[in-house]
């Protein structure tokens, strides 16, 4: 998995917060990017934290990609 999948990931799990949820799936779609998110400061903190956790532990790919599956938006 990639990067930017691993932490709308995080994001999104790591958070109850329906904003957040929100700007981790649009990370997922690339409507928003990570530079665009660590601008906001109402989710720096968040994405500090999930970038940290990406680097030091092993996600669960099938968790991941199953969190893709569901959350990403194909245009045909």
């Amino acid at each position: 998995m990639d990067k930017v999948t691993c932490l709308a990931y995080l994001l999104y799990k790591s958070s109850k917060n329906q904003d957040i949820r929100e700007k981790a799936i649009q990370l997922l779609n690339g409507d928003v990017s990570i530079r665009e998110l660590k601008r906001n400061v109402s989710i720096q903190a968040h994405l500090v934290f999930a970038e940290s956790f990406l680097k030091k532990n092993k996600l669960d790919k099938n968790q991941v990609q199953l969190f893709a599956e569901e959350f990403m938006a194909i245009e045909i």
